[in-house]
């Protein structure tokens, strides 16, 4: 049976996702009251994101006819972010900077590439490995972002506004470098669109990135100055 995008095995994949991880944040939110059990779960997580990148990376250099060693660095949004925060969970310290330009990204990207999975007729079946590899870390990216949340590893705030710039800088240099060295027509949509047929670029969904980022960081500040008042004792 042929995978293909809504077809039964997408479907298939998406529930059981779903049930696993859904039930495993919900039982670590329930269970796992103690910091040092919180970040066991984060770095399990997180490993498990980092086996599924590179494992996704390992058999797109396989893929071909001729080994592409260059394809180990994702030249994707979703693969680079993917890679990077799963390093910046095991490497790095709660609330580093790293985190805060992946963040959106992870959940946002990870959670609407399964859902809609242009990628899954590049092989016969779901299980051929570049296609699960792939829906696996993109559904890890999601789980590792939303229990960075709920175990308040991460403090989105405005101030912190200029480390998604300078990550998003970063994706596009490192794909403009890609194009210009490898074998590659494009790298993080600078050429090419995300979805065939529309202006989707880098170019074009950068500004609109930031635009709902600032509408993120709008709403996250109104609920913290609101929940500060209620805090506070009236006079």
């Amino acid at each position: 049976m042929v995978a293909e995008l809504f077809g039964i095995q997408h479907f298939i994949y998406i529930g059981i996702s779903t049930i696993i991880g859904g039930g495993g944040l919900f039982l670590a939110y329930k269970f796992a009251k103690t910091e040092k059990t919180q970040n066991i779960i984060l770095k399990v997580l997180a490993a498990l994101l980092f086996v599924a990148i590179m494992t996704n990376r390992l058999s797109q250099v396989f893929r071909y006819d001729t080994v592409r060693w260059y394809c180990i660095i994702p030249e994707s949004f979703c693969g680079m972010t993917s890679l990077v925060l799963s390093l910046a969970v095991l490497l790095g310290k709660k609330d580093n900077p790293v985190l805060h330009f992946t963040w959106l990204l992870g959940i946002f990207g990870g959670i609407s590439t399964v859902i809609y999975a242009t990628f899954l007729d590049q092989g016969p079946t779901i299980f051929y490995l570049p296609t699960i590899s792939g829906l696996l870390h993109h559904s890890l990216s999601a789980m590792v972002v939303v229990a960075l949340l709920m175990f308040k590893q991460i403090d989105i705030t405005y101030k912190k506004w200029y480390y998604t710039l300078f990550g998003f800088t970063c994706y596009l240099t490192l794909g403009a470098f890609m194009m210009q060295t490898f074998d590659l027509s494009d790298a993080f949509h600078i050429a090419e669109p995300l979805l065939p047929g529309t202006p989707l670029t880098a170019w074009v969904m950068a500004p609109m990135y930031a635009g709902a980022y600032a509408i993120i960081l709008i709403v996250v500040e109104i609920i913290k100055r609101r929940k500060q008042k209620t805090k506070t004792p009236s006079n």
